[in-house]
């Protein structure tokens, strides 16, 4: 069976406001499955932010898994996000997932991977999924040439410029902010 998959995420911390944003389509092989998929959650009673590309079923597993560990870290997110990470590399189950997540708080923003991975960004950006080269390279400008905008402004300029040039990118985008 052909998975579900497909997508790009951007975030970034930007004059001390959050911003992370989705696309929303959804691909099964080379046919846009869905086109207003929501990628983009609010965790931890409006305190983080999370963001997923991959297999959307994965995802959600990921997600939820996520939300246990913050449960079980007193709401440390990134501690969360290493027991995630661990669990998730180390684990028969875990480790088939096929997806990746980024999640924030208003102080830091992390990306997390299946091969164990806890990346820190730098600049305050971080994207991942199909565009997200194009989402990253857009937003990296964005940040340099126009600080003038909102953090949430510039997300959406960059999902913008990735669906533009990525065709696994359509220009639905949920944006979820934290002040």
């Amino acid at each position: 069976m052909t998975k579900i998959r497909s997508t790009t995420v951007l975030g970034m911390i930007h004059n001390g406001k959050v911003a992370l944003g989705a696309d929303g389509q959804a691909t099964m092989g080379n046919t846009v499955a869905k086109s207003n998929v929501k990628k983009v959650r609010k965790l931890a009673d409006g305190k983080i932010l999370a963001g997923f590309a991959g297999s959307t079923a994965d995802a959600f597993t990921l997600i939820e898994k996520f939300e246990e560990k913050l449960g079980a870290y007193g709401g440390n997110m990134k501690r969360a996000a290493i027991e995630l990470a661990k669990d998730w590399r180390t684990d028969r189950y875990l480790r088939k997932l096929e997806a990746m997540m980024i999640v924030a708080n208003k102080d830091e923003m992390l990306i997390i991977s299946g091969t164990g991975d806890v990346l820190e960004p730098d600049n305050q950006i971080a994207s991942i999924g199909s565009g997200s080269m194009y989402a990253q390279s857009a937003a990296i400008a964005i940040k340099k040439h126009a600080q003038h905008l909102t953090a949430k402004e510039m997300v959406e300029e960059g999902l913008h410029i990735a669906a533009d040039i990525c065709i696994y990118t359509n220009h639905n985008l949920v944006i979820e902010t934290l002040d």
